[in-house]
């Protein structure tokens, strides 16, 4: 008995780590996603009872499969260990909850939206983006909490000196922090220059430094933030899988060498043919 579940187990193991089941997870995902927003066309009516059959027969596959990846784990608590597994299940159990009731329709078309969120737990390069995200948030929350400061700042400015010239963009500090978000997204902040400089002409400076510091400085340490963040996660996924990024970098370094040698061989070949010339 234990025998046959062992051998059940390690077939199970097989399919789980099969390349063409993995893709075919991917575009049963993809699918589920294609029905959902289908659904929210108007003219898709007489496909209705098509639709449905798709979505049970999707729902009935992700059963299936979270099955199996229980079912290859040597220990089935192993399986929890992973936040992903969590992630897929709760995403999967949600998807069983009916969409003909009534009561339960919206949240239940809502769940089903987010099985699109399963491509990111089934392609590593996107888990790496989002673990590289959330690693980068408490980070970027300081560059933040400084721009806030920064936006907190000009907006007092703003309403003291402009409140006169339009009360709907500068009348208080919160209107004032909403008019500075919009120049900080470039979104028509010349004519708000242009409208303060009647009255101030000076008041091009007020804008040019807000600028200067919210699109140019913050938004590029929030860049590098991210990058480096990126950067780290991309090594440990490369360590995780048995790749060593020391070794890479030093076989890129050979590669360049190795071009760089070239480049003077063919370099040193013209400078002779131009002295035959």
């Amino acid at each position: 008995m234990s025998n046959g579940f062992a051998q059940l187990q390690a077939q199970f193991l097989r399919l789980r780590s099969n390349k063409l089941f993995e893709g075919f997870v991917i575009s049963v995902i993809v699918l589920s996603a294609l029905v959902v927003g289908a659904k929210t066309y108007d003219n898709v009516s007489r496909f209705e009872h098509i639709l449905v059959v798709l979505d049970a027969a999707v729902t009935l596959f992700f059963l299936v499969e979270i099955a199996i990846r229980m079912a290859a784990e040597p220990r089935f608590r192993d399986f929890f260990k992973s936040g992903w597994n969590i992630f897929d299940l709760v995403i999967v159990l949600a998807s069983i909850i009916p969409i003909d009731s009534t009561d339960t329709v919206l949240i239940a078309r809502l769940l089903r939206v987010f099985r699109a969120l399963r491509l990111v737990s089934m392609i590593p390069e996107l888990r790496v983006l989002l673990n590289a995200l959330v690693v980068a948030i408490p980070r970027m929350g300081y560059v933040a909490l400084l721009m806030f400061i920064i936006f907190y700042i000009y907006a007092a400015v703003g309403s003291f000196v402009f409140e006169g010239v339009d009360d709907f963009l500068w009348g208080n500090i919160s209107l004032a922090m909403l008019t500075l978000f919009r120049i900080a997204t470039f979104e028509d902040w010349t004519d708000v220059m242009y409208d303060t400089m009647e009255l101030y002409p000076y008041s091009w400076i007020y804008y040019v430094t807000f600028i200067f510091l919210t699109a140019f400085i913050f938004l590029n340490m929030m860049i590098g933030i991210v990058l480096e963040v990126m950067q780290s996660e991309s090594e440990k996924f490369k360590a995780e899988n048995g790749e060593d990024p020391a070794q890479e970098q030093q076989a890129l370094q050979q590669e360049l060498v190795r071009m760089r040698e070239q480049l003077n061989r063919v370099e040193a070949l013209l400078q002779e043919q131009s002295r035959k010339a």
